[in-house]
């Protein structure tokens, strides 16, 4: 059976799921975003309908997903609300959104889901956070859903309650990856390798780490770094300096100020959702 799955935003995470869904065959895709040079840039190589009406999209679709900036989605989810039934399914992907808020901007009429998504879902190895937390989702097919999101990477259920911690190490998780990667590189342009070389040994190093790790799950990851380490060779004496640095410690140090972020930002958003008219800077 063809399902009708739309998308009110078509940017880079809302234009990355389309490109993913589009091969799909039981699919019929629909979208519509205010910039038209997004749709016309999505259409050159994939075929779906677009809309130039956000309520025509509502009506021809009975998956909605919420593919706009957090600050705008009360507004959208407002407007489109008297055109939503119990048939439909609002999906959002927006951060920091909660579902208390999403649940009483569109009157409770529907299922909805929350869904946060982290960058590689862009090249197809995203890993996503679903929450069907709104009871009337016990009215949809669950499982249709995860396997919208299992196209584009690897998906997890999470209650509500583990989204900032999820948002702080998997969501915000390929900053701190992209952090490491450029201090290896700028440590092998402090003793005198050329950058393109640089660059290329440190991105062959961290690929080749995980294919290692990938097909080595029988073993911990400590058993993995013994068989590199020697005694009183180069590795300890690196990692002992890692250990001196504390680098362990400010890892999760920095996942713990960002949970905590995405905590303070929960809550302003539910503030905007009781307090009709305010707008914080």
């Amino acid at each position: 059976m063809i399902k009708k799955i739309g998308f009110i935003g078509a940017g880079n995470m809302g234009g990355a799921l389309i490109r993913g869904l589009a091969p799909r065959e039981d699919l019929e895709i629909h979208a519509f975003d205010l910039d038209q040079e997004k749709i016309n840039n999505l259409a050159q190589n994939i075929e779906f309908t677009s809309w130039q009406s956000i309520t025509d999209l509502i009506e021809h679709s009975d998956y909605i997903v919420l593919a706009v900036k957090p600050q705008v989605l009360k507004d959208v989810v407002r407007e489109i609300k008297d055109h939503l039934n119990e048939k439909k399914c609002l999906i959002s992907i927006a951060a920091g959104i909660k579902l208390k808020n999403l649940i009483k901007w569109s009157n409770n009429i529907c299922p909805v889901v929350r869904v946060m998504p982290n960058t590689p879902a862009l090249v197809g190895k995203g890993v996503f956070a679903l929450c069907f937390d709104h009871d009337l989702t016990q009215n949809i097919d669950q499982n249709f859903i995860t396997s919208l999101f299992a196209t584009l990477g690897e998906v997890h259920i999470l209650k509500e309650e583990y989204f900032d911690i999820f948002t702080a190490l998997v969501g915000s998780g390929p900053a701190y990856v992209f952090y490491l990667l450029d201090s290896f590189i700028d440590a092998g342009l402090t003793f005198g390798l050329p950058r393109d070389m640089a660059r290329k040994m440190v991105y062959a190093l961290f690929e080749g780490s995980m294919h290692m790790v990938q097909n080595s799950s029988d073993r911990h990851l400590a058993e993995l770094k013994e068989m590199v380490t020697s005694p009183g060779g180069t590795t300890i004496a690196g990692l002992n300096k890692l250990d001196q640095k504390a680098v362990k410690a400010a890892i999760i140090e920095a996942v713990e100020a960002a949970c905590k972020r995405s905590k303070e930002i929960g809550g302003l958003n539910s503030l905007v959702g009781a307090c009709d008219g305010l707008h914080l800077g």
